[in-house]
């Protein structure tokens, strides 16, 4: 190399790529084990895409719609009417902004106060061990002894897809829409597409789902999903399953956006969200510099450990694939870092909860039917309706359940699904449960707060007992 390009790099013990969930907890946690820690990531993008256009965001604007169109009051007081008046996107936008700007200064708190290294800027693998910043930061390299690649995902693009983030958008870019449609397509029945489908139907639109999978959510229990498929029916939203997209426009004579289908139909609607999957950036990094090479869909394939197949670069989060959820990510983050710097660790992948936050929210841990059935594992069924709970006509939730799994012979819990109101609240009584080999009996012998949503699992103890 030139005297004149030479550049000193700075050395660090971990460096990481990414600030989001998985980056945050590997980097908080090898610094609380006392090694220098640097993290790269994008001034706009602090706290990752979980804070800016992810789980923050949608969550956020969930519960934005809650409070603004009084949902659960009409819900409770029985109008059925869901009005959206002069409502805009922008108005919920104002309430996600302020929530994401408060996360975004809570996460370079946390960084800064656990001594972490912040390098604002795009990250490039020169080599297996440094990583040149670029933008804000430009011209810096860092040097690890370790390195995490957590530099998350985006919304995948087709070039078929005429984008225009005013009628035809993706999830990132929603504030475009303006007023909210009067009918709205969605491409992609996933967990974003929904959640985005549920909240728009909520604000008074009426949606279409388009995907081409005949079965959504196939990891989830069957008797879940189709409970939340009847409600999200109820709330206005079309299914079309099975059937892929072979042309989107926009009919400016007429003035809407039509999607046709490989079956011949066509769908036209106000607005369309494109939401069929996310794409890693892995492809955005150069890792083959480093001596990867990600996936077709920018994913970096990794062991148990989180470990590449450069051992001393690890990769956590949505850039690994599936779950890509944010509680999921924090987790791998720490485990990362506990393998890397040998920190005693441990963890338990079988009751990793799961949180889908449509209106009506599901959540699960533990075992499904369907996996018990296929393992020829002899189970038996509790179930409450929150029709059944005093706190949930408080409410004005009578759509939601919960579903205990048990062992007939051992009584051991095996699985928890929920739907409803603060599903993925109560989900973590059953996940303790689950942890610690807990009998399905211990709910039937407790006392719980009454009224409560968490009585449900005695509701439920009570209805499968009674089955033996």
């Amino acid at each position: 190399m030139p005297e004149a390009l030479k550049v000193t790099a700075l050395e660090y013990d971990l460096v990481v790529i990414g600030s989001g969930p998985a980056g945050q907890k590997c980097s908080i946690a090898a610094a609380k084990a006392s090694k220098r820690v640097a993290v790269i990531d994008r001034t706009v993008m602090m706290g990752g895409v979980s804070v800016h256009t992810g789980t923050i965001p949608s969550k956020t604007l969930r519960e934005a719609i809650f409070q603004l169109t009084g949902f659960a009051v009409k819900a409770m007081y029985g109008n059925e009417s869901r009005g959206r008046g002069d409502l805009s996107v922008q108005d919920l936008s104002s309430r996600v902004n302020a929530i994401v700007e408060r996360e975004t200064r809570v996460v370079r708190a946390q960084l800064k106060r656990n001594g972490v290294a912040i390098y604002q800027g795009g990250a490039h693998f020169l080599d297996d061990h440094t990583v040149e910043v670029q933008g804000d930061s430009e011209g810096i390299r860092v040097k690890g002894e370790k390195i995490l690649i957590a530099c998350g995902t985006r919304p995948a693009h087709s070039p078929e897809i005429p984008f225009d983030n005013h009628r035809i958008v993706d999830t990132d870019h929603l504030s475009g829409v303006g007023r909210i449609p009067r009918e709205i397509i969605v491409v992609g029945a996933g967990v974003i597409g929904l959640e985005y489908a549920s909240f728009m139907a909520a604000l008074g639109a009426d949606v279409t789902l388009i995907d081409q999978r005949p079965v959504v959510l196939e990891f989830v229990d069957r008797e879940i999903v189709e409970a939340l498929l009847y409600h999200l029916r109820q709330l206005g939203v079309t299914f079309r399953l099975g059937e892929k997209v072979a042309q989107v426009g926009i009919d400016t004579k007429r003035d809407f956006v039509f999607a046709e289908l490989e079956s011949g139909k066509k769908v036209h609607g106000d607005t369309l969200i494109y939401a069929v999957g996310r794409q890693a950036n892995g492809d955005q990094v150069h890792l083959e510099a480093a001596g990867l090479v990600p996936d077709s869909r920018g994913r970096v394939k990794v062991n148990e450990f989180f470990q590449t197949e450069v051992p001393h670069i690890y990769a956590a989060g949505d850039v690994i694939g599936f779950p890509a959820l944010a509680s999921t990510s924090m987790e791998q983050g720490r485990l990362a870092a506990s393998h890397m710097f040998q920190i005693p660790f441990e963890h338990m992948p079988e009751l990793l909860p799961y949180g889908i936050y449509t209106i009506p929210e599901i959540s699960m841990v533990g075992q499904t039917e369907e996996t018990l059935t296929s393992n020829r594992v002899p189970y038996e069924v509790g179930r409450a309706k929150y029709s059944e709970l005093a706190k949930s006509m408080m409410l004005g939730d009578e759509t939601g359940m919960l579903k205990l799994l048990f062992d007939r012979q051992t009584r051991k819990l095996l699985g928890v699904h929920a739907l409803g109101q603060r599903a993925t609240e109560i989900i973590h009584i059953g996940q303790a449960v689950l942890f610690y080999g807990g009998s399905v009996e211990y709910f039937r012998d407790m006392v719980f707060n009454y009224p409560t949503l968490a009585e449900a699992y005695k509701v439920a103890a009570l209805d499968g007992l009674n089955k033996l």
